[in-house]
Parts: C-alpha cells; structure tokens; sequence
C-alpha cells in the first residue's frame, strides 16, 4: 500500500522537477550565477529539501529574506553562499556573520549595527549594500548613496567588512516592456559604477528576479535570484505558462475524500447556505480547509480534480473542509482529490486556484499551512522513479512528521 494513501493531506513535492527548472533558469541566466531563493520555506516546498536539490543542480547562492531563515540553512549543514536581505534593528548580525552569512544593508543604522557586531565577532562581515532603483520599499535612496557607499569603505578599509555585492529589485519585471524596467537598469548601471568607482570590489551585481531572469536579458549581470519560477510556477500568466518557459510546477496538493453521501434536491451546503442542490446529487467532502492555506474567497470557485473530473467547490471553503457536488457521480471515499498540480491528470493549476481566489500562484502555493505533510518525490520530470541515492525504492520520500530525509525540520 503507498503509504501517503491514508494521509488526511499530502503536498507532493517532485525535487526532480525543481532540479531540472533550475538547470532552465540556468540557461536562461546568460552565464550568470543562479541564486535559489528559499524564503518563506521555499515558497511553502521545504527550505532544505528544495535548497539540497537546487544546488545539486547548479545554484551556486541560496537566498532568504530574514537571517532565521538563513541560519536554519546553516543548522541543517548547507554551506556555500548564502544571503539574507531583510533585516531589523537588534537583529542576529553576529550569528551571521559566524554563519558566513552575506547581509544586505540598505541604510547607515544597519551598516553601524553589522560593523559593531563584526567588530565582536573578530571577523569582518560579507556585507551587499542594496540600492532602492524604483521600487520604493527596501534599499538605499540615491541620494543617500555617496554616505551609505563611503562608510561602507571605510568600514572596509578598517577591516570590518567586505562588500560582496550591489544589488536591487524590480518593480514590475513582471510586466514586459514597462517603462520602470528600463528605468530602473539605468539607475542601477549608475549607482553600481559610483560605488565602483568609490573603490567597491562586488563579487556580484543583481537585480533580476524570476521574471527578469526570463524575459530581460540586460538585467543579469553577474548572479540571477529565482524564486517562484524555480518552483515551476510561472511569475506572471501574461509571461506564458510555465511550460512555455520549459519550467514544471514541483507542488501537487491532494486530499483523500473523507465522505461521499447522497443529498435530495433543495439541499444547502456548507455555512450561509450559498449553494443548494438543484437536484438530488451525491457530494464529497474533502477534509482540508482555510486552515491549511485553501482560499477562503475561493469559496464556490476553487477547482477541484476529484473522480477523474473537475468539479468545483460547492459552498463556502470552511476552515478545516469543503464540499463538491459529484453531481449524482459515486466516487469512494479515500479517493484523491487533487487541488492542483502540474496537470499530468487533468488536474487545475495553482494559477488557476489564483483566479479563483482573486490572488497570484504565489500565495497558493506559500500558504499551505504546516499541517499539510511535504511528501517528496525523486523522480524525473514525467513523474517516474529515477533511481537517485536519496530517494526510496519507488522515488519517493515521506516527510509526513514534518522532518526532511535527515531528520531536519521542513520548517526550517
């Protein structure tokens, strides 16, 4: 018997697929060097797993936004390079910097904090001044630039740090041909070649993002960050689906049908009553709700492959379950309904979970809670077993208590 079978839930996580979009990205990068950036548990997939894997396939950065993350990476025995880019006041800047951990700064309060904790550790911090091209959220203004880039020498000059990087971030490199884009390059050539010129050695320059890396070729200078594109998910539909750009959706969530009842005609479903049977139907119950991650404004919208054919969620998502009407179809309970995946069945996409919920396949994906298990898969792209060391007999690896292969926590 598989032994995801009595799962209540299960997000299958194909590694081989992640595997094989990054050497795409890679491809696609121009000869730059490719950053996997695993935030947020890598885009809900499991930061270690996902980091292991991008990085046999050739990423040679791991990125983060908060220096937990990138410490948990630590933790769990990842070396090489690693970045984390969203800091606070009193953050954990000497952790970091015995981690070997590159830290961005974006202003002089974060470059006072990381030389006076560099100057505790007695080892100068890998530092990545940001600058702000256009975005307007994190990074530094151009007009603070010249202070931010002259202390940042002179720390360097006395040996408290080491500037590694330059680097921003687009706005709307998800919009091709968006006058900021351009824009923003330009700003950021000037701003790279002042600090240069201030006597700024970069190991690396970046901007590009996953959209960036597909669609602006002018943007990848020496290093490239993928996130939600390294992951199969397409950063924007008007770009093309994922696999106009080669790329496969690495996550399949699915549920076991928990009932399957007959109802009479006039029957409402689910709280507030706003579906009711036409006729008299059958209905499945598929035991995952808003609690872990589903949609609650897909209520009434969100696909659902369940019986070999799409339905859609009757009624409102609840938190823990919802209802789709089978529609007089007898279906067994234990059966798979699966919410999204790479389609190889039939089933919906996490884009088209976005539509439905009013949102973007990013937010699909991340918000599936911690109670849903990560099942990972080592097969090859079309879903068979391709026999690699750290994959079980029939290319899967169960994380079903929320550990990775080697007892790391996923939720790292």
């Amino acid at each position: 018997m598989n032994e995801t079978a009595s799962l209540r839930a299960r997000a299958e996580i194909d590694l081989a697929a992640l595997r094989a979009n990054v050497r795409v990205l890679r491809a696609r990068a121009s000869g730059a060097q490719l950053m996997a950036v695993v935030k947020s548990d890598a885009y809900g997939h499991g930061a270690v797993p996902c980091a292991r894997a991008a990085l046999e396939a050739g990423a040679t950065w791991l990125g983060t936004a908060t220096p937990q993350e990138a410490l948990a990476l630590r933790a769990a025995g990842l070396g090489g390079r690693v970045m984390c880019w969203l800091w606070t006041p009193g953050g954990p800047w000497r952790e970091a910097i015995e981690a070997d951990v590159d830290v961005s700064v974006s202003g002089m309060w974060a470059l006072r904090e990381v030389t006076a904790a560099a100057t505790e550790a007695g080892r100068p911090a890998r530092i990545q001044l940001k600058a702000d091209t256009g975005l307007g959220r994190n990074g530094c203004q151009p007009a603070d630039w010249p202070e931010l880039v002259a202390a940042a020498r002179t720390a360097e000059q006395a040996g408290t740090v080491r500037i590694t990087g330059l680097w921003s971030h687009f706005a709307c490199a998800d919009e091709p041909g968006h006058p900021s884009i351009a824009a923003q390059l330009t700003v950021f050539r000037d701003m790279v070649a002042y600090a240069e010129k201030a006597g700024a050695e970069p190991e690396v320059r970046h901007i590009a993002n996953s959209p960036a890396t597909l669609t602006v070729p002018e943007s990848h200078f020496d290093l490239v960050r993928t996130g939600i594109a390294m992951y199969g998910i397409s950063p924007s539909p008007e770009l093309g689906t994922p696999a106009d750009f080669g790329l496969r959706p690495v996550m399949t969530l699915a549920a076991s049908v928990a009932l399957v009842k007959q109802v009479p005609a006039g029957h409402g479903i689910s709280y507030g009553h706003h579906y009711t049977t036409s006729a008299e139907t059958t209905l499945g119950l598929v035991p995952v709700g808003y609690a872990d991650g589903i949609p609650r404004h897909a209520s009434g919208r969100g696909p659902v492959l369940v019986g070999g054919v799409r339905r859609t969620v009757a009624g409102r998502v609840a938190m823990d379950q919802f209802v789709v009407d089978l529609d007089g179809d007898v279906v067994a309970e234990g059966s798979d309904a699966v919410l999204f995946g790479p389609g190889d069945r039939g089933e919906p996409s996490a884009e088209d979970w976005a539509r439905a919920a009013d949102t973007i396949a990013y937010e699909i994906v991340t918000r599936i809670g911690a109670r849903v298990p990560r099942v990972y898969r080592d097969g090859t792209a079309d879903g068979t077993a391709d026999g690699t060391a750290d994959g079980t007999a029939d290319g899967t690896v169960d994380m079903t208590a929320g550990g990775t292969a080697d007892g790391e926590s996923a939720g790292s």
